[in-house]
Formats: C-alpha cells, sequence, structure tokens
C-alpha cells in the first residue's frame, strides 16, 4: 500500500501509517501521482469483484433459500432482510470511530475482516448440522446471529469505506467510475450466481451441505478481496479533516510528518459536538436527502424482499431457476450501469432518479399476475428482473452520486453514516411491516403487500 503526499494550499508536513513499511517523511506540496490514482481504482475494481462473490453466499437468493429450506417463518424471513439495514443505525458510531482512526485500510481490515471470518462460525455450524448436532430451530437462530454480528461490524467500517473511496475517485469521473465498478460486480454476479445456485441445488449430500461450501468459497473470496485494499492509497482521517479548509474535494489528502506534531493535530482535529450538530442542520441540501432517502427505502422494502420468497415458497420455484432470474437482474444492471453513469454525468443525477422511481414504483403491480405457467416463468419472470436490474441500477448510482456530492469533506463519514442510519431504520421498518403482513393473512397477502408498496 502507497501512503502517497497531496498538494496543500499551505506548506504542512505530512504522514499516514503503514501496516509493513517504515514511516517516511513526504514533500508538502505534490499531488497524488495519476499511477497511484488509478492503481487505486482498479484495486477497488478488484475488490468489487471479490467482494460481490463474498455476497453471492452471505446474502441474497442463496441465504434466503437456507432458510426457506429450515422451513423458517415469513418474520424470520424479514429478520434477513431487515437486520442488514437495521444495524445501519450503527454507522454514526462507526464513523465516529473512523474519523478518530490514522488509517482507512487498517480500520477497514478490523472493521470489515472480522465481519467475514464470523461467517466461518455458519460454516462449522451447517456442519454440525449435517451430522445431526444441531436442528433446524437452532441452525435457524445461529444464521440470525451471525447476520447480525458480521452487518453491526460491516456498519462500523461502511462509512469509513466510502469517505475513503469519495477522496480517490475525483468527482469529474465519479458516474463514469461507479458505473464500471458496479458493472464488474454485477458482471461476477452474473457470472458466478447461477453456478452457486446450480451447486446448491445439486449437491449430492443435499442442500444444506451445498451451501455450506459455497459459503465457505465465498469467505475465501471476501478475505482475498479485502486484501486488495492494500493497494488503494490510504488516508488519514485525522489530518483530513485538521486540513480540510484548504483541500479539494475530490483525490488530494493530507498526512502528518512527524509524531511530535500528533498532540497538536489532535487538538486542530476536534470538532465540538454541539458545532458539529448545527453544523449538519444548517446544511438544507442533506435535510432533503435524508428525507427522500428515508421515505423512498421504506417503500422499496415493503415489497422488495419478498420477491425471492414468494417464487420459492408461493410459487415453488426450484432455487436454480431464481438464481438464473437473478442472474439475468444482474445482467441488465451490469449493462445498464455503464449507461447510467455516463449519463448521470451529462444530465445529472435527479432527472435520473424521477425516471427510475416512476418505473420502480409501477414494478411490484407487475407482480399481480404472475403464476407458475410456462409463460410467467420463461417469459414474464425474466422480463420482470431485467426490469428490476436495469431500474436498480439508475436508483443505487444516482442516489450514491448525490450522497457524495451533498457531505462536506470534513467529517465526511458521519454524514455519511447519518444518511446510512436513517436508510437502515426506514429500510427495516418497511421490511417489519412487510413480514408481519405476510404472516398474520390468511391467503393473497403477497399481492396484498405488492399492490400496497407501490402506493407507497
Amino acid at each position: 500500500m502507497d501512503f502517497v503526499p497531496v498538494e496543500i494550499s499551505a506548506p504542512l508536513s505530512l504522514e499516514i501509517a503503514q501496516i509493513t513499511t517504515p514511516q517516511t517523511a513526504v514533500s508538502p506540496t505534490s499531488r497524488i501521482p495519476k499511477d497511484a490514482i488509478r492503481r487505486s481504482l482498479k484495486a477497488s475494481t478488484v475488490d468489487s469483484v471479490l467482494a460481490a462473490v463474498y455476497s453471492i453466499g452471505t446474502s441474497g437468493i442463496l441465504l434466503g433459500n437456507l432458510l426457506v429450506e429450515l422451513d423458517a417463518s415469513p418474520v424470520v424471513f424479514g429478520m434477513l432482510s431487515s437486520i442488514p439495514m437495521l444495524v445501519n443505525l450503527i454507522q454514526p458510531l462507526g464513523a465516529y470511530l473512523s474519523e478518530r482512526s490514522t488509517s482507512r485500510f487498517q480500520y477497514a481490515l478490523r472493521t470489515h475482516g472480522i465481519a467475514r471470518l464470523l461467517w466461518l462460525i455458519l460454516v462449522i455450524g451447517i456442519a454440525g448440522a449435517s451430522w445431526g448436532l444441531l436442528n433446524t430451530n437452532q441452525l435457524v437462530i445461529l444464521t440470525l446471529l451471525i447476520i447480525l454480528f458480521s452487518y453491526l461490524l460491516a456498519g462500523l467500517g461502511t462509512a469509513s469505506w466510502l469517505s475513503w473511496l469519495a477522496m480517490i475517485v475525483p468527482r469529474r469521473l465519479r458516474g463514469r467510475y461507479f458505473g464500471i465498478r458496479n458493472s464488474a460486480a454485477s458482471l461476477t454476479n452474473l457470472i458466478c450466481l447461477p453456478i452457486a445456485g446450480l451447486v446448491v441445488s445439486h449437491w449430492y449430500g443435499g442442500v444444506l451441505q451445498g451451501y455450506g461450501v459455497i459459503l465457505l468459497l465465498s469467505i475465501i473470496f471476501g478475505i482475498v478481496g479485502l486484501g486488495c485494499q492494500y493497494f488503494q492509497v490510504d488516508m488519514n482521517p485525522l489530518a483530513q479533516n485538521t486540513y480540510v479548509g484548504k483541500l479539494p474535494q475530490t483525490n488530494e489528502t493530507p498526512s502528518d510528518a512527524t509524531k511530535n506534531e500528533s498532540s497538536q493535530e489532535t487538538q486542530l482535529i476536534y470538532t465540538p459536538p454541539d458545532q458539529l450538530t448545527i453544523s449538519i442542520w444548517k446544511n438544507s441540501n442533506f435535510l432533503r436527502f435524508l428525507w427522500y432517502f428515508g421515505l423512498w427505502t421504506l417503500a422499496f422494502n415493503l415489497s422488495a424482499p419478498f420477491f425471492n420468497l414468494y417464487m420459492l415458497d408461493t410459487l415453488d420455484l426450484n432455487v436454480s431457476y431464481v438464481t438464473i432470474y437473478t442472474s439475468l437482474q444482474a445482467g441488465a444492471n451490469l449493462l445498464m450501469l455503464i449507461l447510467w453513469g455516463k449519463l448521470a454525468d451529462k444530465i445529472g443525477n435527479r432527472p435520473i432518479l424521477i425516471f427510475g422511481g416512476i418505473l420502480v414504483a409501477a414494478t411490484p403491480l407487475l407482480w399481480l399476475g404472475i403464476g407458475v405457467n410456462r409463460l410467467d416463468i420463461w417469459l414474464w419472470l425474466p422480463l420482470l428482473h431485467i426490469l428490476t436490474g436495469g431500474t436498480g441500477a439508475a436508483m443505487d448510482l444516482c442516489n450514491n452520486n448525490i450522497q457524495l456530492g451533498i457531505a462536506p469533506i470534513k467529517n465526511q463519514s458521519i454524514y455519511f453514516a447519518i444518511a446510512a442510519a436513517v436508510a437502515g431504520a426506514s429500510g427495516a421498518l418497511g421490511t417489519t411491516i412487510g413480514s408481519f403482513i405476510l404472516e398474520f393473512t390468511q391467503s393473497g397477502g403477497s399481492l396484498a403487500l405488492f399492490a400496497l408498496s407501490t402506493v407507497f
């Protein structure tokens, strides 16, 4: 990992701690080399590919299919979807801690690294269930606990990671770069998810053992992906917050040069909580974004997490079919992300959000007539997932771009954390409401839920 000096408007000695190499003094007036930025972006893209493989086993359709195989209730299925969103409430604490660290990379190792290793406990639990040491209820509880603690740790590091990328990626390239980065992840899903689904459904030891194998491989890829962040230009949050008034918004960051300056720097960096709170409340653009983002995630998560449950449980489709549909969705996401990214750089994010939001709102209505006949299985379900992938790409990309543009550099990760906490709480509320509607309605609960989601 390189720790690169950056240009500032006043002379300053800079330093960012490394993990394995000794600290060195750097020039106070040099810019981050383009090669270093280019290498950082490539490393981040590879990280996104390996993280996509990691997410195949630890989230989404395969994890949901595990709970269906264990006869979990709709409320448990709702918890599966709501826990990752609800734990975003801890992101402000994670942002606070990360802003007082001296290395984004080291902080990522302590949060995301441990979070990914925790899934090894579930692998052991699946092995124990295969040998008769655990029953299905115990395995369901263990799964939910692993999800909870893994996402809690990841939540502590998410805002720091996003702030790290915001400093590396130049503003003028954000739409294009994140479009390419997300497309690489979508292509990985497009290729790997059907293969994983076939392995799970046709594993000689059963679905449970097949999922355990996929989960173990996903963990390995996730750890390797985290190691790719070593090749990104590291950032010192303490120095970033101290000298933010003298820095451009995009790819420049400071570090300190001598250990003797550390005590003075800490005093300079400290922002009184009252002052930070006032600055947030005065940021009207950020507050409007919070209102929009919270309402959007509430409405979206009323029904979106339950489409897979509807296919696996109500329609009783084989998991291999559902993984193929999900791959089509990833393929549409892949193709459209690049288009949306270039379009966002040209016309802005808001027009795309309005157009995409209308299509996303209408999507649940299209599920109302879906059955198990050949036409629906081979035509309408694939088309629905293609539509979902294309519109979802627009919403995710543009929401991310707007958030990056609104948040100031100073205490940037705290702004990201607040947005994630609001979205997580509202998304978890929507998922919880949806799960109770499914649990306590006798028949047609899924269809009623889809219609209600469109109204919201």
